[in-house]
């Protein structure tokens, strides 16, 4: 297990690898995200977040999943056509990933062990997002349910 969310690496949207150390001193909210899921339409909460507080050393990172009821059937391309087009989105996506079973990525792995949800450390469905801290720490988890204007609410509360 890797000690700081600054030493794993994942591909981008695009197949590049990433090292989370580029997002050094910001405070970083990673979204497990589907297409085709009753929460899709979080996508536009969470751009406008990303808009108004990207300036501020926030940056969202969306990783594509397709275990919970195949929501996410694309390839990376059909995605990130997707979330463009519907929703504008501007902040990185990455690769389509696995939350949770034997092959889960790495990140979700470490952030799961960190900030342990309420069903034994898995992942309960799309869009549960984890904040980080801009020392590289996990701070907090939100439910797929929890709104990304709640997640403004927390970031003004505590600073983040």
């Amino acid at each position: 297990m890797k000690d700081n969310f600054y030493d794993f690496k994942a591909k981008d949207i695009n197949g590049n690898d990433v090292s989370m150390e580029q997002y050094k001193g910001k405070s970083v909210l990673i979204v497990n995200t589907a297409s085709n899921c009753g929460f899709t339409p979080q996508y536009d909460g969470l751009q406008q977040l990303y808009t108004e507080k990207k300036d501020e050393d926030f940056i969202i990172l969306g990783f594509p999943c397709d275990q919970f009821g195949h929501q996410e059937p694309g390839d990376e391309g059909e995605i990130y056509a997707f979330c463009r087009k519907n929703f504008g989105v501007t902040f990185p996506l990455f690769s389509k990933i696995d939350v949770n079973g034997p092959n889960t990525h790495p990140i979700f792995d470490y952030l799961k062990e960190s900030l342990p949800g309420v069903i034994g450390g898995n992942i309960k469905w799309n869009f549960t997002k984890f904040l980080i801290d801009s020392k590289g720490n996990p701070v907090k988890r939100f439910a797929p349910t929890d709104t990304p204007d709640k997640i403004t609410k927390y970031l003004k509360k505590n600073n983040y």
